[in-house]
């Protein structure tokens, strides 16, 4: 069975199109994300673009800011801060990558931990590590952890393994579904004996950024399989799985593109929306 990332994230965006419409209904306001790009990165500009369009779907305030390239790290933070201090806007979010001479991490940093909507900040990331639901769960994470929801399945005692150990997927995805009950296993391309790891796997989370990596003489029968790479290939798009091959032996597989691509926007808008509400609820509305 296919999970549809792409049906879910719809279904999603319009369940919050409908909050939305309320809010504005009784306060007058609503939900402002804010999205920095720098330079003209074209595939930076195409994902910018989809949150955008995302936005106008919903009925949250988008403001595009794209500013130079060559922009120095003390001018970009100086626009976070003005963006931090902006009562309309309740999400801020930095596109990666980033120049070579700009300090990500610091950029991320810079965020005020209240619009950090991208749920990169330390603060949040040591909140998913708590299972506190207070902060901002990292949007893929997030969005592959909702997609595995919809198959009801009970995660205790499952046996799963993450491959890839980023701090964007990896490790905060790892720590959702221990938080979760699973029984984790973390590796990377380079695990020793990762075939037979793999193998022994209830559901696999791939994210290595490796076109067709995932084999199906790695994968068990009926294993669920959660593709998050996005692999340009001769003008083509893959995922991290050998998708044609493994469809067939596993009992749910997520395709590329459709599966957590549109999933890690809908997740996205819906931190937007948290953000807008905490606000709301500290400003007594």
């Amino acid at each position: 069975m296919i999970i549809d990332g792409k049906k879910c994230s719809e279904e999603i965006l319009e369940n919050l199109r409908k909050d939305i419409s309320e809010y504005k209904e009784k306060t007058g306001k609503v939900p402002g994300l804010a999205v920095i790009i720098l330079g003209n990165n074209a595939a930076s500009k195409i994902y910018v673009k989809s949150k955008i369009r995302a936005c106008e779907k919903t009925g949250i305030l988008s403001r595009e800011i794209i500013l130079d390239e060559n922009i120095s790290e003390e001018e970009l933070i100086n626009e976070i801060e003005k963006l931090n201090n902006d009562k309309n806007i309740n999400g801020i979010l930095v596109q990666l990558p980033l120049p070579s001479h700009i300090n990500e991490k610091k950029i991320c940093e810079a965020i005020s931990v209240k619009k950090d909507v991208d749920g990169f900040k330390a603060e949040n990331l040591g909140k998913i590590m708590l299972g506190d639901d207070d902060g901002f769960i990292s949007c893929t994470p997030q969005g592959i952890i909702y997609l595995i929801d919809q198959l009801n399945m009970d995660l205790h005692g499952k046996n799963v393994v993450v491959v890839g150990r980023s701090n964007i997927v990896g490790k905060p995805v790892a720590s959702l579904l221990i938080n979760k009950g699973a029984t984790t296993t973390v590796c990377n391309s380079r695990t020793k004996d990762l075939a037979g790891i793999l193998k022994k796997a209830d559901i696999i989370v791939i994210a290595i950024g490796k076109a067709k990596f995932l084999t199906k003489d790695m994968v068990k029968e009926g294993a669920v399989v959660i593709d998050v790479g996005i692999n340009r290939v001769d003008g083509k798009i893959y995922g991290d799985v050998d998708y044609e091959n493994v469809k067939d032996i596993v009992s749910h597989i997520t395709p590329v593109p459709g599966g957590v691509g549109p999933m890690t926007i809908a997740m996205l808008l819906k931190n937007t929306v948290k953000a807008f509400c905490k606000e709301e609820l500290v400003n007594g509305n």
